[in-house]
This record gives structure tokens, C-alpha cells and sequence, in this order.
């Protein structure tokens, strides 16, 4: 392992230390060489676009790859790139950038979900500390391998979950956990994402990849399809099992975090799906997903049920100790305890709101001020301090995630999950969806 590179490996949760072998939970902490963290990113457009700038306001960006070489805009790209760092490093290829740039610390992966793992552990097993966006990887078995590999580096990283380290969650966590509301009985966690088209058979369409777009390195690690205008590339992809994992992968890591979070959970035991019959290629238009994990110190009994909703499914008041009239918001989370229920609108920045309101009416609700993702994740490359959602945390979190996306192409069945073994005791069809057979020439090891 090049040990000219970072930092102090990450929070020994129960729920990340109860799925990764005692040995790999020791690590000496490693500062970068580099007095401000030299940083390159995987995607500049969209999201990566927001990643890049992130992680530049507390590093320098070194070097930056993208498999469009557009002119830019107001959501970046490759060409505005080049004018914010003009003396970066331009790449299309990403294994060439990581070849080629020996004087990286960290590196933003901000890809389609397929491309995730294969990044992140090519980076993690030269050494770079990653941010990663959300979901951590596509796959279960991606999850897993990239958590053990991120351990065993011992470098510093972060999911880009960022409301994790914002004001909202914070507070509702804190809330949960001094029992405000009392024990929790039962939570929901919901969207109303997907945006894009989900529920859809493949088109017959096809056409020439613009010359501006290298179509085989954005497919990557994925089977090889022809380029179809306007139906994966570039955002409508979240909804195809090959490249996303829909509505649950892309809002999941969010939403789900502070239930995940606040409970002290651990992996759920068992997962089913309720929605609509799956078709051949594609995510649901919506779905309720039922999760039992084992109860903790915050719940009730022995076991509690998570419910996720997506496709504008929310929950039901009346089923969450709530007025009938309650105005539910379009993403949020719901923890409904025995004295009390706590909802949270989700990205507004807004605190939780208390029920019933004439008895918190006098309530002084304590807000944990919010902290920077990125500001986290390249102090930590320099020894400072611990991302807020490294992966040791957000490992098992994606993991979480990704067994509704499991569940939800093998309806009809309560699917019995053993997180240690890594297999379902009750499916070898949902056993064969774990994992990815990457095409030839983009296998990655470990992977």
C-alpha cells in the first residue's frame, strides 16, 4: 500500500463493526504530504460539477476526468472545468488519470452508480482517499468489498450524503436519541423521486453516440447497449438496472440515514416489496418497501418496521399516530414513538416538527449546527478529524439501501437476510442479484 497518503480509517460504529472482521478495524493515522490536499475528480458535470467545487474550496484540483467534452454550463462539464482549473490535468479516461497522476491525495467519484465501486477501489487500492457520491456502489457485494477495502487502506472517506453533516438531521438525531418522543415504534422514510422514467421496457431507437460523448467509457463495467437519444444519457439512467438504482439508490442514502442513524440500527433481517409486477430492465414507478431490523435502545420491542415509499407514495397519517389532516411534505421521515411523533421534511433545511403540537407547544428544541461535507473529508486527508459519513458507516447504510432494490425484483416474498454470510436464506434468485458481472476488459479487483 503507498503510504504517502492519509489518514486515520473511521468510526467504529456497531453497525459497520458487527458485518467487517475484527482485524481490519485497527489503523494508524497518515497525513497527506502535501500541506492542501492535491485532489482530482471523476465527473464535472451535474453533481460532479457541485463535488469538484466542493472539494476545491479546501484542496487543489490537480487533475479532472470526464467521458464528455462538452463546452459547459451552468451545471459544468468539461468545458467550464477547464476554465476554473485551467492548468488541471484533462482526462476521458479515468483508469488513465489514476496511471498517469502520482501526486494525488483524493479524488471526488461523481458517476453513474455502475461506475461507483469500480473507481472508488481502483483509488482506494493505490491509496487515494475518496469521496464517493451516494449510493456508495450499485451493488450489495460492490458495497461490501469497497467498506473492507476502505479499512484495510486506512485513508480518508465520505459518501456524499451531505445532509448527514447538515443542521436537519443532526437535530433529529439528537432528538431521537434523548428519547423526546419516547421509544420509536415504527418509522417511515419516503420521496417522491423518480423524475426520470421508470417501469419501462427498453426502446428498438437507437442511433450514434454524439462525438462529443466517449459511449463506451460511460457504459464502462455495464453489459454493452446501443447509444438510444434522450433515454440513459445524461440523467435518465437512474432508472435502469444496469447503470442505477432508481428511486430507493438515489434517495435512499438520504432519507433512510438518519432513521438508520438515530435508531443505532443494524442490517435488517428481513425485506419485502409491495408495487407494481417488475419489468425486464427497469426500476418501479413506485413502491413501499417493509424492512425489519432488530430493535436496539431506542425501540420498542425486539423488532421494528422501517417503511420506504417512492413514486409520490407517502405514508398514511392516520397509520402514524397523526391527524388525518397532517400535511405530509414530498420527502421526509417519520419516527412515531410511544409518547410522541417526530416529522422531518427532507432537503429544506427546516427542523423537525413535533406531534401532538399542544404537547410540545412549549418545547426548546437544541439545533446542532451544521458542518461542511467536504471541508470534512479533506481535513481528514491532512489528519483531521473524522468524515461525518466514511464508509465505514455509510458502507453498511448503502447495503441497507440496496436490499429494497433486491426486494423489488423478487415480489412475493418476506427475503430472509443474513448480513454476515452475505446471501438471503430464502432465494437464490435474489442471491444471483447481488453482484454484477462486469464486461471484459473493466474486471477490477476485488470486485
Amino acid at each position: 500500500m503507498n503510504t504517502r497518503r492519509t489518514f486515520l480509517g473511521g468510526l467504529s460504529t456497531a453497525s459497520a463493526a458487527s458485518l467487517l472482521p475484527s482485524g481490519l478495524w485497527a489503523a494508524d493515522a497518515r497525513k497527506s504530504p502535501n500541506e492542501t490536499p492535491n485532489i482530482a475528480s471523476v465527473g464535472v458535470g451535474g453533481k460532479g460539477w457541485v463535488d469538484s467545487n466542493g472539494a476545491a474550496a479546501f484542496g487543489n484540483i490537480v487533475a479532472f476526468c470526464d467521458v464528455e467534452a462538452d463546452k459547459g454550463g451552468k451545471r459544468g462539464g468539461f468545458g467550464m472545468a477547464t476554465k476554473n482549473w485551467p492548468k488541471a490535468r484533462r482526462y476521458t479516461d479515468w483508469r488513465v488519470m489514476l496511471e498517469k497522476e502520482k501526486s494525488l491525495d483524493g479524488i471526488t467519484v461523481s458517476t453513474p452508480d455502475h461506475m461507483h465501486a469500480p473507481v472508488t477501489m481502483t483509488a482506494l487500492q493505490q491509496g487515494i482517499a475518496c469521496y464517493t457520491q451516494k449510493p456508495l456502489t450499485r451493488t450489495i457485494h460492490e458495497s461490501r468489498q469497497v467498506t473492507l477495502a476502505a479499512r484495510k487502506a486506512g485513508v480518508a472517506t465520505q459518501m456524499g450524503n451531505q445532509n448527514h453533516s447538515g443542521r436537519t438531521y443532526q437535530t433529529l438525531v439528537k432528538l431521537v436519541q434523548a428519547g423526546t418522543i419516547g421509544k420509536i415504534k415504527r418509522a417511515h422514510a419516503w420521496s417522491n423521486r423518480p423524475i426520470w422514467p421508470q417501469g419501462i421496457e427498453r426502446p428498438s431507437v437507437h442511433a450514434e453516440a454524439p462525438a462529443s460523448l466517449s459511449w463506451d467509457l460511460w457504459l464502462g463495467v455495464a453489459p454493452n447497449r446501443p447509444f438510444a437519444p434522450g433515454v440513459y444519457h445524461p440523467f435518465k439512467w437512474r432508472g435502469w438496472y444496469d447503470f442505477g438504482s432508481g428511486a430507493l439508490g438515489d434517495m435512499g442514502c438520504h432519507i433512510i440515514d438518519p432513521v438508520y442513524w438515530a435508531l443505532g440500527l443494524e442490517a435488517p433481517t428481513a425485506v419485502s416489496y409491495e408495487g407494481p409486477a417488475p419489468t425486464k430492465e427497469t426500476f418501479p414507478k413506485w413502491e413501499r418497501i417493509h424492512y425489519e431490523f432488530p430493535g436496539t435502545n431506542y425501540t420498542t420491542g425486539k423488532t421494528i418496521e422501517v417503511t420506504w415509499h417512492d413514486g409520490s407514495k407517502k405514508p398514511n397519517p392516520a397509520h402514524c399516530d397523526l391527524p388525518g389532516d397532517t400535511k405530509i411534505p414530498d420527502n421526509g421521515i417519520i419516527f412515531v414513538g410511544e409518547n410522541g411523533v417526530l416529522v422531518t421534511q427532507h432537503g429544506s433545511g427546516g427542523l423537525p416538527k413535533l406531534y401532538p403540537e399542544k404537547d410540545f407547544k412549549d418545547y426548546e428544541m437544541k439545533i446542532i449546527p451544521a458542518s461542511n461535507h467536504y471541508e470534512q473529508w479533506v481535513n481528514a486527508i491532512s489528519g483531521k478529524g473524522t468524515p461525518s459519513s466514511n464508509f465505514a458507516y455509510a458502507g453498511p447504510l448503502c447495503e441497507t439501501v440496496l436490499l429494497g432494490c433486491v426486494a423489488s425484483q423478487v415480489p412475493g416474498l418476506k427475503l430472509e437476510w443474513d448480513a454476515k454470510a452475505l446471501r438471503f436464506k430464502n432465494s437464490s434468485a435474489a442471491d444471483a442479484l447481488l453482484r454484477q458481472k462486469y464486461r471484459k476488459g473493466w474486471e477490477v479487483a476485488g470486485l
